[in-house]
């Protein structure tokens, strides 16, 4: 059995943007969906769409952290009275942003 080959034209996947690894993902996802590649190529486009995936997940994960922190952080801090762009939170409610 040969070795696999990493594609040409990858770079560090760590230093994309969730944006980036979704449109590269996409696009492996659907030549693998259009294409009749070889088994080999599937391989590598396989491989690297499971590390895309962690790449998004990783940004996911960060993203969700710095909601929560945003949101701890704004209900600890108390309200200016009269201020209009204060976000004051009930501790039962739950924000939601989806």
């Amino acid at each position: 059995m040969r070795n696999l080959v990493m594609p040409k034209d990858e770079k560090d996947n760590t230093a994309l943007s969730y944006e980036e690894a979704m449109g590269k993902l996409e696009k492996i996802v659907d030549e693998m969906e259009t294409s009749n590649l070889p088994l080999e190529e599937l391989l590598v486009h396989y491989e690297e769409g499971i590390r895309l995936v962690a790449v998004c997940n990783q940004q996911l994960a960060g993203a969700e952290n710095r909601i929560e922190t945003l949101t701890r952080q704004t209900a600890a801090t108390p309200a200016q009275k009269g201020s209009s762009k204060d976000l004051t939170i009930n501790q039962n409610e739950e924000i939601r942003f989806f």
